[in-house]
């Protein structure tokens, strides 16, 4: 599966965040050209990341694609129709039927409006989508990085993204959602960017694909995703990678 690279401006402040710290400037050397990955905005966006919470990317792309097809499952009222048998068929747990059809519920009443999402600042935006249950912090920055294309907002509770940093960090072990985020603080303003950016390396440095890479596969279910041990480092970020850390032609 190819994805399209990243938009213009999105491209200049990658460059410029890259230029500002060498670890970062050396993973599309070695991993290739960072792939641009959306998601659709509006409700299938946010149920998407539901999806996609506390699973692994193989279970989560698996259901995905189950619920996708299934007629009226992206949009809210659709899925409010669909049995919970139809649900479970699509690989959903219990908790993630009754999250789905809150979100669902939530469009409906007006209490999450796509449009409304999207004209408000970062932080407005993730207070809003959090406020709902089974949507927490986590699921409402994805949803922003993806959906709506936020260039400064960091999932630090994402495993991979601590997995990634410790590696190419060369941290003595993963970091927590409070260290993480303080960690980002030096990629501002363009979080979002950096993140993207650590899930590169970490698909290149472990061989697992990201949730977008799977095509529409049979049931698996659920499982929580494992952390694997961190690979072996080099030296440096860039030792034994690439001749150079410039950046690659585009």
């Amino acid at each position: 599966m190819t994805f399209p690279h990243p938009p213009a401006a999105a491209r200049d402040a990658l460059d410029r965040l890259i230029a500002g710290d060498p670890d970062l400037a050396c993973i599309e050397a070695r991993a290739g050209p960072l792939p641009w990955r959306t998601r659709a905005p509006g409700f299938p966006g946010l149920l998407q990341a539901i999806v996609a919470q506390q699973i692994s990317n193989q279970a989560a792309a698996a259901i995905w694609g189950r619920l996708r097809v299934i007629d009226g499952a992206l949009q809210p009222a659709g899925l409010l129709a669909l049995s919970d048998e139809s649900l479970r068929a699509a690989g959903l747990s219990r908790p993630k039927m009754a999250h789905a059809r809150i979100l669902a519920s939530a469009f409906l009443d007006g209490t999450l409006d796509a449009g409304a999402i999207a004209a408000m600042d970062d932080e407005a935006a993730i207070k809003k989508i959090a406020s709902v249950r089974g949507l927490g912090r986590w699921t409402a920055e994805v949803y922003l990085l993806f959906a709506l294309g936020r260039h400064d907002v960091f999932p630090a509770g994402d495993i991979a993204l601590a997995a990634s940093a410790a590696h190419l960090k060369q941290l003595d072990a993963r970091p927590g959602p409070v260290p993480l985020r303080a960690l980002a603080e030096a990629w501002r303003p363009a979080r979002a960017l950096a993140a993207r950016l650590l899930w590169h390396h970490w698909r290149h440095v472990t061989g697992r694909p990201a949730l977008d890479d799977f095509p529409i596969a049979p049931l698996i279910t659920e499982s929580a995703p494992t952390a694997p041990p961190l690979p072996a480092r080099k030296s440096s970020a860039c030792a034994g990678w690439a001749p150079s850390c410039v950046p690659i032609p585009r």
